[in-house]
């Protein structure tokens, strides 16, 4: 064995007897083949052990890697993985839904965010039909309970999977030949919702066995959760001169089923084989009243934002309409299944690894239908609509409505009924290499090939009406009242009777409608990486450089869209392309307890799905809202997003529970992906909602990224008396030319200026509690041409609280609240008077509101 292999084997074993003298786990430190070490490791317990262990991992890893590691069996930090991540110092999270749904790391969008799953890809689709398809993953799927630790690497490094131009997230797993023979967990929850009024059961649990000469062992683990979602909310339809109560309710039920299997027939060679199915139902009804403005609208305004949009509105009590009101009834879902088979073989002169795999995804809805009625009398809305602050006041006569004050039967109306299924899948395979070597300060090589096969379908289906619609009293369809936003109350809707007379209304569904070939989109991807990687190691000094090389084939299946007409047969556009991607990692110990860290590196990642989708796709087509109506147009030959990276860092750890840092860091994103709009264009095609040719063109093409720098700063430390903190600060300036963007605000999506966390805890032997704010700074939100547009969120905090009793050695009780303060989601329209986006996007209109909930949850476990 080389002088520094024994270097590297004397660091591990003084590592691993600090580690065991502390009485927590050490987790593998993160590569690409890491995670298959035949390590032992020692179950992780309670929140400074979890603190301390995340510590080391950042301490002893060669690139710049933050981790979050479980507490215990079924103990994550937060009840969300989502919300876990933007604990971490440089990661924002996006929480729309009431969930932490997409990261975004260091001032990137979080599109640019990689996630793998024990190190390979996993397919991942929506289930909201205004989302657009992206390679984002959607953090709701996936329970904290199966999880036991997550790495963040900020660095890229050659043996990494390319994609993550902010960042790669790697979530680990459990293994039964890391946890004891007949180790078993099970736990009951109930969760509570401020605005649904509801308490709805979460159980998990988990059983992991191996046998005495630990060679075989196999690990179950089960999750399920059912969630009464309700999200009240303020919109603005501003081309139909509407502001737009609404009550979005939500029936989630998700289900996540995990199998491991691990057999090691001697020292030197293991396989594993992880079976993964994530699963949610997500049928929901959004109820929305529209306000409708008179058709003289001027006369009723008295007072205009700069770009002429009305911003305080009179409605007299004579007006002649009431208000309009409809309920988008959708059957939703999205799943994910994932079959890996992994081996590690660990010879004298080199360790191999390999893994395959496949990962499948279906999403979307399997049934839309819209009810439409008129509500209430004119003079119900008699009142002042004013939008000159941040979230619209109105104070009009009457904001209580019931099915008694409906004005006329009603049934599903037949231009929504549509289907939109998408799929997201992946066949992959993938070997790597390490030899340990002695040339210099060169202690081992890695080189390595993958491979991934990389499908994506997007479908739109209308259908044939039955002879005969149901049409029916409001009392089918509404039963009771529902709360909503700036005090409505609401009808509400009965989601199994909408859903079933919308069935029976359709004779069958179609795939040669103008929606049909609107939506049809596939992406075909095959993608081939190699890497070459060489770790470096003095007694000071260590880390890694390589090169990592990408080749991308890709074709986009779709129906040709010229002169107002769709092609009745298929078409195919195809795109290569090829990277060189070098990374350089260093880590100097300047004492001991001081560490020096910088990298620098090319990254990429590949354009979203919806992007590349070659077709030209029409969204606000006879939907029953004039004025929304836009075509994309997209390109399967977009070049990838591409940026220079790098970051310089000191780490001081002081006593075995403390750290501080500073971290500057920089992105140069050379290559970008966006989009330009034109509005009331004319292709061809006649609304039939607006009965004209009135259309936004959106084209998506490649641009100029533009810079992100900013700084980290950390601290954590914890206590003999029990009690403990973790702090971070995160400042970014994220720049990119307004002209990337429709609404020219000049700075990157997802991008907040300031981020801040604050952890406190207190922890005895038999109880803890921790309180925990994570905010951040406003941020642009961009989903054009989709329905929600671009939008400033404003800056955001959430205060929650857990705390743990143990009642005996194996019997815990737990309590949970997130959003103690029930912070509200605010959106603003921010584009200047001149850009090509609609009125309510424009000079600070409030587009956009939706109140805050809170979410209490307790429960008990039991570990055997």
């Amino acid at each position: 064995m080389s002088s520094n292999k024994l270097n590297k084997c004397a660091l591990a074993v003084k590592l691993g007897l600090m580690v065991g003298a502390f009485g927590f786990s050490m987790p593998v430190m993160a590569n690409e083949g890491a995670t298959e070490d035949n390590v032992e490791v020692i179950q992780v317990r309670g929140i400074r052990a979890s603190q301390v262990a995340s510590m080391n991992a950042k301490r002893f890893s060669d690139a710049t890697v933050d981790v979050v590691t479980a507490e215990d069996i079924g103990k994550f930090p937060d009840s969300d993985v989502g919300e876990t991540l933007g604990r971490i110092s440089g990661v924002a999270v996006s929480r729309q839904f009431g969930q932490g749904q997409q990261v975004s790391i260091r001032g990137a969008s979080s599109q640019l965010t990689s996630t793998l799953l024990n190190g390979h890809s996993i397919a991942s689709t929506g289930w909201y039909d205004q989302q657009s398809i992206d390679r984002s993953f959607n953090y709701s799927l996936l329970p904290p309970e199966l999880v036991g630790e997550v790495e963040v690497y900020k660095s890229s490094q050659a043996n990494l999977p390319e994609g993550g131009v902010g960042g790669t997230v790697i979530v680990n797993t459990r293994k039964p030949l890391s946890l004891d023979a007949n180790t078993a967990f099970l736990s009951v929850k109930g969760d509570y919702g401020s605005i649904s009024k509801k308490t709805d059961p979460e159980l998990s649990g988990l059983y992991s066995w191996k046998n005495d000469d630990e060679t075989f062992g196999f690990l179950f683990a089960a999750a399920y959760a059912e969630t009464s979602y309700q999200r009240n909310g303020i919109e603005s339809l501003l081309g139909w001169g509407d502001i737009v109560p609404t009550t979005f309710e939500q029936e989630r039920e998700r289900t996540a089923l995990n199998a491991t299997f691990q057999y090691r027939p001697t020292q030197n060679f293991e396989i594993g084989l992880n079976l993964l199915s994530l699963d949610m139902k997500a049928n929901n009804a959004n109820t929305s009243l529209f306000l409708i403005f008179p058709d003289d609208k001027d006369a009723a305004c008295e007072a205009r934002n700069v770009s002429g949009t009305c911003t305080f509105y009179r409605r007299g009590a004579d007006d002649e309409n009431p208000g309009w009101g409809q309920t988008w009834a959708r059957i939703a879902s999205m799943s994910s299944d994932t079959v890996d088979l992994n081996f590690t073989y660990e010879a004298d002169s080199y360790t191999l690894r390999g893994r395959t795999g496949h990962t499948k995804a279906d999403g979307g809805t399997d049934l839309t239908a819209n009810y439409g009625f008129w509500l209430g009398q004119p003079a119900d809305f008699a009142g002042t609509y004013v939008a000159t602050g941040k979230v619209i006041d109105i104070n009009i006569a009457n904001k209580y409505f019931t099915a008694d004050d409906f004005q006329a039967n009603l049934g599903p109306e037949g231009w929504s009924l549509k289907k939109q299924p998408n799929s997201d899948k992946e066949s992959y395979a993938r070997l790597d290499l390490s030899i340990p070597v002695t040339m210099g300060i060169v202690s081992e090589l890695h080189t390595g090939a993958s491979w991934t096969n990389h499908e994506v379908k997007t479908e739109t289906f209308t259908v044939d009406m039955a002879s005969t619609v149901p049409n029916n009293p409001a009392s089918r369809y509404y039963s009771g009242t529902v709360s909503s936003a700036a005090g409505f109350t609401l009808p509400r809707a009965n989601l199994s009777n909408m859903i079933a007379d919308a069935n029976a209304a359709i004779a069958n569904f179609v795939d040669t409608s103008i929606d049909y070939r609107s939506g049809y989109g596939t992406i075909k991807e095959r993608n081939v990486a190699l890497y070459l990687m060489a770790d470096y190691f003095t007694d000071r000094v260590r880390g890694n450089f390589g090169v990592r090389y990408i080749r991308t084939n890709a074709e986009s299946d779709f129906f040709n869209f010229t002169a107002g007409v769709y092609d009745d047969f298929l078409s195919t556009d195809k795109a290569s392309y090829s990277e060189i991607l070098p990374s350089f990692n260093i880590a100097y110990n300047l004492t001991d307890d001081v560490i020096v860290r910088a990298s620098l590196a090319k990254v990429m990642a590949r354009p979203n799905y919806y992007d590349m989708f070659s077709r030209s796709s029409f969204s606000g087509y006879a939907d029953g809202t004039p004025g929304n109506e836009v075509v994309t147009r997209g390109n399967v030959g977009l070049s990838p997003f591409k940026a220079t990276q790098g970051d310089l860092g000191v780490e001081y750890y002081f006593g075995s529970h403390g750290m501080t840092s500073a971290t500057f860091f920089f992105k140069n994103v050379d290559t970008f992906v966006t989009s330009g709009q034109l509005l009331n264009q004319q292709i061809g095609v006649v609304d039939p909602d607006s009965g004209v040719d009135n259309w936004t063109v959106a084209t998506i093409l490649n641009g100029k990224g533009g810079d992100i720098f900013g700084v980290e700063l950390q601290l954590q430390d914890a206590f003999a008396n029990g009690f403990g903190y973790v702090a971070n600060y995160t400042f970014v300036d994220a720049s990119s030319p307004a002209g990337n963007y429709p609404d020219q605000v000049g700075k990157f999506s997802d991008s907040s200026r300031h981020t801040l966390n604050l952890v406190g805890y207190y922890e005895a032997d038999d109880y803890s509690i921790r309180l925990a704010y994570n905010w951040r700074s406003a941020f642009m939100m961009r989903e054009l041409p989709g329905f929600y547009g671009n939008r400033e969120h404003q800056s955001y905090g959430s205060l929650d609280l857990s705390a743990g009793y143990k009642v005996t050695d194996n019997l815990n009780l737990t309590f949970e609240v997130v959003n103690l303060l029930e912070e509200d989601s605010v959106q603003l329209g921010v584009a200047p008077a001149g850009a090509e986006v609609k009125d309510e996007l424009k000079n600070g209109y409030p587009a956009w509101f939706f109140e805050g909930e809170r979410r209490i949850k307790f429960g008990l476990s039991y570990r055997f």
